[in-house]
């Protein structure tokens, strides 16, 4: 019986986003176009998450927000579990998060639009060449004082285990000289497991922790600057879920 609730509640979710993104995405784009008022479609952007997460029923439970520097930009570090950790992270992180993102999601209609128009930073992942010129994009953005939230494992991890991570975020924040913020996600998983389209009722966990600072260091760190957040994610996904 749960999953088919589970289902139901998974449906109107979907739903309710989709007629939502019909509608505020376009209203959004021409306003922010005529306006400069970008800051519009994050205000639209964060409805629509909660509209989809408070049908299915997800829950978030948030700690570590007194490690984040004040006033300047940094790049979040985080596992990768589930399809629902973005929207969530974009809720909870920054309420101006940007976002290194597939290119392949570009093609979405009219929310990859919303997502470029946004600021976030698309990076295909089968060219080299276009994938550093993303990085350099993403750390000129970073140096104009925008976050970015970034998945270094590059895909979800099918076991929880958390995988190699690549050194793109690295990069960024080694280019544009801001620090690093390892954050663990735990809990999505048992909400939407991989491959399955139903969003299963739960409580998420975000644990947000010390800042890696990057002043200083060169290109040449990137290495060990990747296994430093990598160590802290793990440390972070050792205490469990937030009680």
């Amino acid at each position: 019986m749960s999953t088919i609730v589970a289902a139901i509640r998974s449906f109107a979710a979907y739903v309710a986003v989709a007629l939502y993104v019909a509608v505020a995405a376009p209203i959004g784009m021409a306003l922010a176009l005529a306006f400069r008022w970008k800051s519009l479609l994050y205000v639209l952007g964060h409805w629509g998450v909660a509209i989809g997460t408070s049908l299915a029923g997800i829950r978030t439970r948030i700690t570590g927000r007194e490690h984040l520097p004040p006033g300047r930009a940094v790049v979040f570090c985080c596992n990768h579990q589930s399809n629902i950790d973005p929207p969530i992270l974009f809720q909870v992180l920054h309420p101006r998060l940007h976002v290194l993102f597939k290119r392949e999601l570009t093609k979405l209609p009219l929310l990859g639009k919303a997502f470029q128009m946004g600021g976030f930073v698309p990076i295909d992942r089968v060219s080299r060449e276009h994938s550093m010129a993303a990085i350099e994009l993403a750390a000129q953005s970073l140096r104009d004082g925008n976050s970015f939230l970034t998945f270094p494992e590059g895909t979800r991890s099918r076991t929880g285990a958390l995988l190699p991570f690549k050194r793109g975020p690295f990069l960024m924040a080694l280019k544009a000289q801001v620090p690093v913020v390892p954050v663990a996600i735990q809990g999505a998983t048992a909400s939407m497991r991989k491959g399955s389209p139903i969003v299963r009722p739960t409580t998420v966990s975000v644990r947000i922790g010390e800042p890696v600072e990057t002043r200083g260091m060169e290109l040449s760190d990137r290495e060990r600057l990747a296994d430093m957040v990598r160590a802290r994610v793990e440390e972070l996904l050792a205490l469990g879920p937030v009680q």
